[in-house]
């Protein structure tokens, strides 16, 4: 039996939840989500970890924003119209072609179906939930998912926690071609501490 707390790469993928066009324009932290869900999707072609792509009724919500397709451009969304991705026949047989067993949900929003898609989730997977990369439209909606997911026992983290754990150690070419990704610059609130990406010896950079 496996106890180990940690992320792993095997088993591990990456699902995008609706990021389109009239969803992203209205949510809070927009510029710093859309940054570090690109960075988890540019880590995970890296990484070679799976990325899966959602999208909550297209014809009237819009496509995904074009900063992410741009990264992943070949990727076949999956259309849908159900708030609980495990809804769609479609998304549950994207999974079981992955051979899934670590679910990392970034995208929007937070309350509606990113919720409903990780309480499900539960049921067969390890989840993961990144704060960092997921919002709502209002602060509340946003606290309120994050909070009651962490109480149903998934697992709340952030998009450097993923990178740095799936990394393990530093000092590899892989560390050093992720280490620039990191270094990209995401706006962050303007009470945040000043971030600062560390080098192979430690060194901020």
């Amino acid at each position: 039996m496996n106890l180990s707390r940690l992320m792993r790469r095997k088993g591990a993928v990456l699902i995008i939840i609706d990021a389109q066009e009239k969803l992203m324009s209205k949510i809070v932290r927009r510029e710093e989500v859309v940054g570090n869900i690109a960075k988890l999707v540019k880590f995970a072609k890296i990484a070679g970890i799976p990325v899966v792509l959602t999208e909550q009724y297209p014809k009237g919500l819009g496509r995904t924003i074009d900063d992410l397709r741009e990264l992943i451009p070949d990727l076949k969304p999956i259309e849908k119209v159900s708030f609980n991705c495990f809804l769609s026949e479609e998304f549950r047989r994207r999974l079981e072609e992955t051979g899934a067993t670590t679910l990392i949900l970034v995208g929007i929003e937070a309350h509606i179906c990113v919720t409903q898609t990780a309480l499900k989730g539960l049921e067969k997977f390890r989840v993961y939930v990144i704060v960092d990369a997921t919002s709502s439209r209002t602060e509340k909606d946003l606290t309120t998912a994050i909070e009651r997911m962490r109480h149903e026992g998934v697992v709340i983290a952030s998009t450097e926690m993923v990178i740095y754990e799936m990394l393990e150690k530093a000092g590899t070419d892989e560390f050093k071609e992720v280490l620039e990704i990191i270094k990209q610059e995401t706006p962050r609130p303007s009470n945040a501490p000043e971030n600062k990406a560390l080098g192979c010896e430690g060194e901020t950079l």
